[in-house]
């Protein structure tokens, strides 16, 4: 006879983030764009007094949004783009001494920026801890020259080593970001190139398989049949690596594209994100998560850097403004907190039409996909590599 699931609520949940609030910089500014990605970024060449214009229209947003959230505690900053680390170090120290001020700091609180590791990037370290970043998460991608020149990156491997060496100089946690499910790599080529990064002494590592968006020059690349990325059978002996090396190496999986080295060195701001806490996008295309009058709101700037810079002048910097209801927020929750090893409130369920006790939750339970753990619903080791699949059963 099977045990009787664990479904009773906690009388307190120690992961909701309450009402604290994460701030999200975006930076659209790239030295060059990498032919796999499509985020909203633009060419860093000749924009200086576009730059300066950006910066004033992000504090002017963010006190905006501080007058329609109210007093709320700062729980994390987090400089993401685009490449933060071509910020001047200047405007980065603006725009976190604003933050301080207009929202309260829960203690020593976790500020975190994007870098990629080129010689000039490098240089700006120290003066970028000065600013008050405490957290570096450095874009390698890859420690092989010719996967670099594949991927368009414009650092070789030796300067991302080199860059590291002064990183660890400047900030006290550093991140790495690697890519991999790259056309001919093997299984044991990928293990050697994580044991590389790990002996460089990451805390925190983000392995992110190469995923090719129509958009990209990558996308163009395969449907014109010049591109060919590894099959489903050689990706998913990747992602078993990655799990086993980082295993070994003492790393958690604490979400299913970052591993850290202990609780401590799990990145505050994603789980803040990851636990549903209400955060400002601030800058082109940032996405946002504000509580106003009582409701979940789901905002997005205006993309382009001339529109957002106009909007937030006439008082209108969101392209986009959606109030969530119940059912709205409650999927968004569990499809962000399935994607960690803590799960979501199961309680989130209900809000969907759904039981533990009912398909297709009690389908996915009793077939090793999901579990309930001290109230709260997980994707389990088996499920989390077809976490997809489990959500679209889940949820449709």
């Amino acid at each position: 006879m099977p045990e009787p699931l664990d479904t009773g609520p906690l009388d307190t949940d120690p992961l909701d983030p309450g009402s604290d609030v994460g701030l999200y910089v975006h930076w659209p500014y790239c030295a060059r764009i990498c032919p796999y990605c499509d985020f909203n970024v633009v060419r860093d060449r000749g924009r200086g007094e576009e730059q300066a214009g950006l910066v004033e229209a992000i504090l002017a947003d963010m006190r905006a949004q501080r007058a329609l959230t109210g007093p709320r505690r700062l729980a994390s900053i987090f400089f993401g783009g685009g490449t933060p680390s071509l910020m001047a170090p200047e405007a980065v120290d603006r725009i976190i001494d604003q933050a301080r001020a207009l929202f309260a700091p829960t203690g020593d609180i976790e500020v975190s920026l994007e870098a990629n590791p080129t010689d000039a990037e490098a240089a700006r370290f120290d003066a970028l801890a000065g600013a008050g970043v405490n957290r570096l998460s450095m874009g390698v991608q890859a420690l092989e020259d010719a996967s670099l020149r594949f991927l368009g990156r414009d650092h070789s491997a030796a300067e991302a080593r080199r860059a590291v060496d002064l990183a660890a100089r400047a900030f006290s946690r550093l991140s790495i970001d690697l890519i991999y499910a790259r056309p001919d790599q093997t299984p044991d080529d990928w293990a050697a190139e994580l044991g590389a990064a790990l002996d460089m002494g990451f805390e925190h590592v983000s392995p992110y398989q190469l995923t090719i968006e129509p958009t990209t020059a990558f996308g163009r690349a395969l449907a014109r049949g010049t591109l060919t990325p590894p099959d489903e059978e050689t990706a998913a002996a990747l992602y078993e690596t990655t799990q086993a090396v980082l295993e070994t190496a003492g790393f958690d999986a604490y979400e299913v594209s970052n591993h850290a080295r202990g609780v401590g060195a799990r990145s505050s701001h994603n789980l803040h994100v990851w636990r549903g806490g209400d955060y400002l996008g601030l800058g082109p295309g940032a996405h946002g998560r504000l509580t106003l009058d009582g409701a979940r709101t789901a905002t997005v700037a205006h993309r382009r850097i001339g529109d957002y810079v106009a909007g937030v002048g006439a008082g209108t910097p969101w392209a986009e403004q959606d109030r969530l209801d119940a059912a709205g927020a409650a999927e968004e929750r569990l499809l962000l907190g399935l994607r960690t090893v803590e799960g979501a409130p199961v309680g989130l369920l209900a809000d969907l039409g759904l039981s533990p006790q009912a398909a297709p939750t009690a389908d996915l339970i009793a077939d090793g996909f999901l579990e309930i753990r001290k109230g709260r619903l997980v994707a389990t080791p088996r499920g989390r590599p077809v976490l997809d699949g489990v959500l679209k059963a889940l949820l449709t």
